[in-house]
C-alpha cells in the first residue's frame, strides 16, 4: 500500500455511526477528496459523548484494510484453497438466483440463511420470512442468548441493549463476568462518575483485567460458579430478611398461587379464574381472588383451592432458597472464594439497599391510576455480560441475577438498573417463533421468538426437530436467538435433513464464530461418495477476506462501514438511553474505490436486489417490479406497521412526528444533518418504574414502542418454564424423548436453580477451566487485519495462575500442551497472579489461518497466536449440543482442560496450511499521513 497523498483541501466532518464494536458510538469523520483523514468521537453523541476508543480511531485502518474484498468472486479451486476468479456482479446475482430459485419453489427450508454481527437483523429476518425458510437466526445464539432470554421472561429486558446501571445515583455496582469489547465506551463513562462519586465497584470475575483491575473490589470466582454464589447471596438476604417485600408484592408475581397438586392438569402453572386472571390469597377473606383485588396477599403457608393445593411464589422461593446448602459455607469451595467474601458482599449490598434508600420528588401515576408522590429507590445496579451467559447453566444464572435484584427493589427504580427504551416488553409483547413452511411463499410469522410452552415448539409430528440449529427443539426449547454454532456439523449430517445453500453474512463459521475448528473446516470440505459437497452450495458476504470466504463457493463483497447505509433501529438493537429513545444510521460518508471494474455494494442493498429477482412478496409490486431501490430507500420508506418503520426520527410528509407517521422522503437527510442519530427524551414523571408508569405506557404508544399499553408484572417464577418443567414430569399432551425428561425436569426450574456445568464430567482429568476474554482493542476478528490494532494485540500468550505456574515448573519463552477430552494444543504461555486459581485465559480471536485476512503465512497472528476454539467440541459425548439446555446458547465457557510444559516451539500448534488470497498480500509496512 502506497502511503495515501495529502488531500490539497481542508477536510469535511461527516458525522456518523462507529461499527468498530457493539457500542455504535457517534464519529467525526475527517474526508477530503473522498479519504478518510482521522475519526474522532462526536461530543454532541448521547451514546460515547465524544469519547473514542482505540477501536474508534483506528476505523481509519479498518476503511483502508488491504484485506478489503474487491469485487464478486467465484471458487476455481477446492473449497479452502483461497483459489477464485472475479466476476462481474450481474453474474453473480444471476448464480444466487439460479441456486435459490428452485429451492424457494420446492424446499424453502433447504436454504439456511444466518447472519453474524450486522446489525441488521430486522432487514435480514424479513428477507428470510419473505423466502419462506424457517432456517435463519444471528449470532445472538453463541453470544448472548442466555442474558437476553432471562432478562426476557424474567423482567421484560437485560443488560447491553436493553438496559443501563442507573449511572447518577448508584452507590454499589456489580459486575458478573463483565470484559472491555461490549459497550465498553459508554461504561468507561458511567465507571468514571461511579469513581468521582466515591461509589463503590465490586467485580466477579475469574480474571482481573479492565474493569475488573479499576474495581474496589475483586472476587475471583471459578468459572461458571455465579449462579451459586448468586443463589447464596439470595439465602443470606432472605435468611436475614433483608428483602423489598412491598416492592415484591406490588411490582412481582411473588403473591400469585401455584398449582402444587401432581396430579393437576394444570399442576406447576399458575391458579386462574374464569376470566384467565392471575389468582392470589386473601387472608381476609381466606379465599383465592384476583391478584390484583387485594393490597396484602399472602406470601406465606399452603392453600387449598377446591381438590387443588396451592402456594405462593414466594412461598415456593424460601422452600428452595433458605435450604442450608446455599449457606455460604457450603457453597464457597465450588466458587473457590472464602465463605466471608460471600457473607461481606450480601452485608454490603443490605445496607446499601435498606440504610441508604433514594428518594425523588417527582410524581407518577401508576397503570391501575393511582398517584405517587415520590419515586423511591435502592442505589444497587448490577450488569453483566458473557462472562457468565456462556455457559451451559447460563440462562439459570442469569436468572438468578435477576432475582437477586428483584428481591432488593433495585430494578427501574432510582439508583438501580434501568431499562432502555423500546424495553421493558413483558414475552406477551414478542412473537412466538414460527415454522410453518409453505413452497412458493412466506413463512407464516418470524422464525425468532418466545415459547410460551411445549405446544410452540418448531418439531415435527414425532418431535424431531424441524430447524437445521435445533433451535426450538426438545433440545434447546427456548432458544430465541437460533444456535448458529450448530448449522455446519447438522447440515453435514443431514440432521434433520440435508440442506442445498449455506448462505453467511459476516459469520466467520470457519474459525473463531465455530466450536471444533478443525473437524468444522472438515465438514465444509466433506463429500459424499459422489464427490459432491455434503453442504452443496455456500453462499458467503463479507467486507474482508475471512476464513470463511475461503469455503465459499460465491462470494459477494460488502462495503466498510464508511461507505454504506445502515440502519440502528428501534425494531432491531438499537442505541437508547434509560432516559431516552435513540436510534442511528450509518451513511456512505465517502464512496466505495477498489481496483477493477465491478468494485463492492453493500449487503443490504444486494439482499433487496435478489429479492426482487427472486420477486419476494415485500420487495416487488403486483407487476413484479422493484419496491425499493436499495436499502436507503428501505430505511425510508418500509413500514412494518402503519406508520412505524426502521427509523423513528422526522416521521410524517412535514418531518415533524417521531415514533409514527407516514414516511418522510428527506428523513435520511435531517439525520445526517442532525450528527447520524434521533433521540426522543423520556418525560421526567415516565423515567422510572416504566412497566407500570402511566406516562411511560403512553408515551411508548405515541412513539410506536407498542400499539397499545403493555403493563406487567415482573416473574420470580416463570410459568413458560413450568410448562416445559411439568413435560419432563410427563403433564400435558406434548411430551419430550424419554432421554431427555431428566435433563430438561432439572433444566426448566420455573425458579432459578443451579447445576454444574453438563461438560463437568471427568474434573480429575481436566481439572483445570480454561475461558477466552475479548480485549478492548479488538472485536471479534474484524481488527486482525487493522494495521494499528495489530500492534496492541498481534498474538496472544496463555495466561496461567502463579501456583500453577510453579507447580509444573514454567519458565518464560516456555510452552504448554493442552488438552481438553476433544482435542490438544501447543501454545505460549505467560504467568498471571491476578487470577482464578483453577482458572487459564486467553484473548479471543487473536490467533489467525496463515493467508487469510490478507496476513503473510509468518504473521505472528498465525505463528504465535491461537484459538482455544480447537478444544471445545460443538457436541456433548451424549451427542447433543454443547450448549445451555434451555436456551441453547454455545456453552464457550464450561471448557476443562490438563495442561503440561513443554520447551518452546517454533509456532502455536494446530498449524494450519496457508490459504491463497483473494486478495493481494499486505505490506509488511504501512504509512499513514494525517495532514
Amino acid at each position: 500500500m502506497r502511503e495515501p497523498d495529502v488531500p490539497d483541501t481542508a477536510p469535511e466532518i461527516r458525522r456518523t455511526t462507529c461499527y468498530m464494536c457493539a457500542c455504535r458510538c457517534g464519529i467525526d469523520v475527517h474526508v477530503a477528496e473522498n479519504r478518510v483523514h482521522h475519526i474522532e468521537g462526536n461530543r454532541a453523541h448521547p451514546v460515547n459523548r465524544g469519547v473514542l476508543c482505540a477501536k474508534g480511531s483506528a476505523g481509519v485502518m479498518q476503511h483502508l484494510s488491504p484485506a478489503r474484498l474487491r469485487a464478486p468472486l467465484r471458487r476455481t479451486g477446492p473449497r479452502g484453497s483461497g483459489e477464485f476468479r472475479e466476476i462481474s456482479w450481474e453474474e453473480a446475482l444471476g448464480i444466487a438466483v439460479n441456486w435459490l430459485e428452485p429451492i424457494r419453489e420446492q424446499h424453502p427450508e433447504r436454504l439456511a440463511f444466518f447472519t453474524g454481527r450486522d446489525q441488521s437483523q430486522a432487514l435480514t429476518g424479513w428477507w428470510a420470512q419473505q423466502f419462506g425458510t424457517l432456517n435463519y437466526a444471528a449470532h445472538g445464539g453463541f453470544c448472548s442468548v442466555n442474558m437476553a432470554a432471562a432478562g426476557i421472561y424474567t423482567m421484560g429486558g437485560a443488560f447491553w441493549e436493553f438496559g443501563a446501571p442507573d449511572w447518577e445515583r448508584t452507590r454499589l455496582l456489580i459486575l458478573f463476568g463483565v470484559a472491555e469489547d461490549h459497550d465498553s465506551n459508554p461504561l468507561k463513562i458511567g465507571l468514571g462518575k461511579l469513581k468521582a462519586r466515591g461509589a463503590r465497584v465490586i467485580s466477579v470475575n475469574p480474571i482481573r483485567t479492565g474493569y475488573s483491575a479499576i474495581a474496589d473490589q475483586w472476587i475471583g470466582i471459578t468459572p461458571g460458579t455465579d449462579g451459586l454464589l448468586i443463589l447464596s447471596l439470595v439465602h443470606l438476604l432472605l435468611t436475614s430478611g433483608k428483602i423489598d417485600l412491598a416492592y415484591l408484592m406490588r411490582f412481582t408475581n411473588a403473591a400469585w398461587l401455584v398449582d402444587q397438586d401432581p396430579a393437576s392438569p394444570g399442576f406447576g402453572s399458575f391458579l386462574r379464574d374464569s376470566e384467565g386472571r392471575e389468582l392470589a390469597w386473601d387472608p381476609a377473606r381466606h379465599r383465592a381472588v384476583p391478584a390484583a383485588d387485594v393490597a396484602r396477599p399472602a406470601l406465606s403457608g399452603g392453600f387449598n383451592v377446591g381438590p387443588t393445593h396451592v402456594k405462593p411464589v414466594f412461598a415456593l422461593m424460601a422452600e428452595a432458597y433458605l435450604d442450608p446448602a446455599l449457606a455460604p459455607e457450603a457453597v464457597a469451595p465450588a466458587c473457590g472464594i472464602e465463605p466471608e467474601v460471600i457473607h461481606r458482599l450480601a452485608a454490603e449490598l443490605a445496607d446499601t439497599a435498606f440504610n441508604h434508600p433514594i428518594t425523588l420528588d417527582r410524581p407518577w401515576t401508576d397503570h391501575c391510576g393511582k398517584r405517587h408522590e415520590t419515586m423511591v429507590g435502592r442505589p444497587v445496579a448490577m450488569h453483566a455480560m458473557r462472562g457468565i451467559a456462556a455457559h451451559s447453566n447460563g440462562f439459570q444464572t442469569c436468572r438468578a441475577l435477576h432475582l437477586l435484584q428483584l428481591i432488593l427493589g433495585t430494578v427501574e427504580t432510582p439508583g438501580g438498573f434501568r431499562f432502555e427504551p423500546p424495553y421493558p416488553k413483558p414475552v406477551s409483547a414478542h412473537p412466538k417463533p414460527h415454522h410453518k413452511v409453505t413452497p412458493g411463499y412466506p413463512l407464516d410469522g418470524p422464525q425468532l421468538g418466545y415459547p410460551r410452552g411445549p405446544e410452540d415448539l418448531a418439531i415435527d409430528a414425532d418431535g424431531r426437530p424441524k430447524r437445521i440449529d435445533h433451535a426450538f427443539s426438545w433440545e434447546a426449547p427456548l432458544s430465541a436467538h437460533g444456535m448458529m454454532h450448530m448449522v455446519i456439523a447438522n447440515a453435514a449430517r443431514g440432521d434433520p435433513y440435508p440442506i442445498d445453500v449455506l448462505f453467511l453474512y459476516m459469520a466467520n463459521m470457519a474459525w473463531n464464530s465455530s466450536m471444533n475448528t478443525a473437524q468444522t473446516i472438515g465438514m465444509l470440505t466433506a463429500t459424499d461418495a459422489t464427490g459432491v459437497y455434503l453442504i452443496p452450495k455456500i453462499i458467503v458476504a463479507d467486507s474482508y477476506s475471512s476464513e470463511m470466504v475461503a469455503y465459499a463457493d460465491l462470494v459477494l463483497p460488502d462495503t466498510t462501514y464508511l461507505e454504506r447505509h445502515d440502519c440502528i433501529s428501534l425494531l432491531d438493537r438499537p442505541i437508547s438511553e434509560p432516559d431516552a429513545a435513540i436510534d442511528a444510521i450509518r451513511w456512505p460518508v465517502i464512496e466505495p474505490e477498489r481496483p477493477g471494474a465491478e468494485g463492492v455494494r453493500g449487503f443490504q442493498s444486494v439482499l433487496l436486489d435478489l429479492g426482487v429477482r427472486l420477486k419476494l412478496p415485500g420487495m416487488v409490486d403486483a407487476n413484479g417490479k422493484a419496491i425499493y431501490r436499495d436499502y436507503a430507500d428501505y430505511m425510508v420508506r418500509h413500514q412494518r406497521r402503519p406508520g412505524v418503520g426502521p427509523l423513528m426520527g422526522w416521521r410524517g410528509e412535514d418531518g415533524t412526528g417521531t415514533g409514527r407517521g407516514a414516511p418522510n422522503p428527506k428523513q435520511l437527510a435531517r439525520y445526517i444533518e442532525a450528527g447520524g442519530f434521533h433521540i426522543a427524551h423520556v418525560p421526567e414523571e415516565a423515567a422510572f418504574f416504566k412497566p407500570w408508569n402511566r406516562a411511560y405506557q403512553d408515551w411508548a404508544v405515541k412513539i410506536g414502542i407498542y400499539d397499545t399499553p403493555q403493563p406487567y408484572l415482573f416473574q420470580l417464577y416463570v410459568e413458560p418454564l413450568a410448562r416445559f418443567q411439568a413435560a419432563a414430569l410427563g403433564h400435558g399432551p406434548h411430551q419430550p424423548p424419554d432421554a431427555l425428561r431428566e435433563r430438561l425436569a432439572r433444566a426448566m426450574a420455573p425458579l432459578p436453580v443451579w447445576y454444574p456445568p453438563l461438560s463437568d464430567t471427568d474434573t480429575d482429568t481436566y481439572p483445570i477451566h480454561a475461558i477466552t476474554q475479548r480485549p478492548a482493542a479488538m472485536y471479534h476478528s474484524w481488527g486482525s487485519q487493522n494495521a494499528w490494532l495489530r500492534q496492541i494485540h498481534g498474538e496472544n500468550p496463555l495466561y496461567i495462575p502463579g501456583a500453577l505456574w510453579e507447580s509444573l515448573g514454567f519458565e518464560p519463552g516456555d510452552f504448554a500442551r493442552v488438552v481438553s477430552p476433544h482435542a490438544e494444543i501447543r501454545v505460549p504461555v505467560a504467568r498471571m497472579d491476578a487470577l482464578n486459581p483453577a482458572t487459564v485465559w486467553t484473548w479471543n480471536a487473536i490467533g489467525k489461518r496463515p493467508g487469510a485476512w490478507s496476513l503473510a503465512p509468518d504473521a505472528p497472528e498465525a505463528t504465535r497466536g491461537f484459538l482455544l476454539n480447537h478444544l471445545i467440541p460443538e457436541t456433548l459425548p451424549t451427542g447433543l449440543s454443547n450448549s445451555d439446555p434451555v436456551t441453547g446458547q454455545a456453552a464457550w465457557y464450561d471448557l476443562r482442560v490438563r495442561i503440561e510444559r513443554i520447551p518452546a516451539e517454533a509456532r502455536s500448534a494446530p498449524a494450519f496450511p496457508s490459504e491463497m488470497s483473494p486478495v493481494p498480500r499486505a505490506p509488511k509496512l504501512v504509512k499513514f499521513r494525517a495532514g
